[in-house]
């Protein structure tokens, strides 16, 4: 038995994507042994994080479960409650073609950014767990296999008087020496008190000033001891980045993150090619044609798509091709849970290209204690042998800490 691809050419026949999977599921699972597996339901719970984490579970017919998150926002519990009918009775393993199939679904809600490829990444992450699983097999192998045994964290730090230099250096020293991070980020959006008008995106020299005292005051401390970046948050006009970035070339800047607003690809070529303070861009774009306009014209010296967030795990594999034909690095955003967080982990060790992944929550004392597994030591994590994406939820870590009004997943 085979399946008639000619139907995909008959401009009159009534076919949809659902009617071809039908049919070549029907051969998998003449062929499949072990592999016939079918998914049965979706299902979201909401935890309270320092961000509100979806985490996404998919049950099959094998008793087999996958877990995995989507980025936080609101509305994608909803969506992917709208999903669950487009998964039900397939295979989980595979991967890419229900992906392709959800953003076709969905592609009324506007599948080529947004809360809707938010809520088809986290469903894509939870099948790589459960693929993982069902060929016993960790997380990374389905990507290709990995480049490396541990993946670089760098911390984003915070303090209580952000716009002091003082301050940031002294926390910049206790992440080093305290926690054992060798790589930090900081924020540069921050007042410096010689604002006039903040709307216009314009910056004043004072304000230039400032912000490049924070910068010698925490590289100057931590020294050789930290790869340290810096994140401006889409704030500045064009202008006032290039002259900022160009205030910063004197400084051991790892990079200057989102200068610009996200919008205009042209400005912010402009500014990336107007100095040689690397800049960062990447995590308010979706799916790889939302990246593909920053590397092609090479407006981007790293670049920072957030995983749970873009697309999922094999699409920030495909991102991270893309970047590897322009000699880009990857230093992936993440501002997840133990979940996430670890997908991007197998992401960053099948990657050639892979600098670091963002750890948003070091503030946040129950972080670990969602999963039962150890996750980051002395600024790395060990990328995990056991199958799937190598973490177990706390079940009752999750309800304690569970948005009100959430209800907990169903057993196994």
């Amino acid at each position: 038995m085979g399946v008639d691809y000619t139907r995909l050419h008959d401009p009159n026949a009534e076919y949809t994507m659902r009617d071809l999977s039908a049919e070549t599921m029907q051969v998998t699972r003449e062929r499949g042994g072990d592999r016939d597996v079918e998914i049965t339901d979706v299902q979201t719970t909401m935890v309270d994080g320092n961000f509100p984490w979806t985490l996404v579970r998919i049950y099959t017919d094998a008793g087999i479960v996958g877990t995995g998150e989507a980025y936080w926002g609101a509305g994608a519990p909803e969506l992917i409650e709208r999903m669950t009918p487009f998964l039900q009775g397939e295979n989980p393993l595979d991967i890419d073609r229900l992906t392709e199939h959800l953003v076709q679904k969905m592609s009324g809600e506007g599948s080529i950014g947004g809360v809707t490829v938010t809520a088809i990444s986290g469903i894509e992450v939870a099948l790589h767990d459960l693929a993982g699983k069902i060929l016993e097999v960790p997380a990374y192998q389905l990507l290709g296999g990995k480049y490396r045994d541990e993946v670089r964290v760098y911390c984003d730090c915070h303090t209580e008087e952000e716009a002091d230099p003082i301050a940031c250096a002294d926390e910049a020293e206790r992440v080093v020496e305290d926690l054992g991070y060798d790589a930090l980020k900081f924020d540069l959006d921050v007042p410096s008190g010689h604002e006039k008008d903040r709307a216009n995106r314009h910056l004043r020299d004072p304000e230039i000033e400032h912000k490049a005292s924070i910068v010698e005051a925490v590289t100057e401390r931590v020294g050789s001891r930290a790869d340290v970046a810096f994140d401006c948050h889409w704030t500045f006009s064009g202008g006032s980045a290039k002259r900022l970035a160009e205030r910063l070339e004197a400084y051991d800047v790892w990079w200057l993150e989102d200068p610009v607003p996200p919008e205009n690809h042209d400005v912010q070529r402009e500014v990336t090619q107007s100095t040689t303070t690397p800049i960062t861009v990447g995590e308010n774009v979706y799916r790889k044609h939302g990246q593909r306009r920053l590397l092609e014209e090479q407006a981007v010296d790293i670049i920072a798509p957030d995983m749970p967030k873009v697309g999922g795990m094999r699409e920030t594999r495909k991102i991270a091709d893309l970047a590897d034909m322009y000699y880009v690095p990857v230093a992936m955003h993440n501002v997840a849970s133990p979940v996430a967080t670890m997908g991007s982990v197998h992401v960053g060790a099948a990657i050639p290209n892979s600098l670091a992944v963002e750890y948003h929550s070091y503030e946040l004392g129950w972080w670990e204690d969602l999963v039962e597994e150890d996750v980051i030591e002395n600024g790395y994590i060990e990328v995990p042998e056991k199958p799937g994406l190598g973490v177990t939820l706390d079940m009752d870590a999750v309800a304690e800490h569970m948005v009100d009004g959430e209800d907990l997943f169903d057993e196994a």
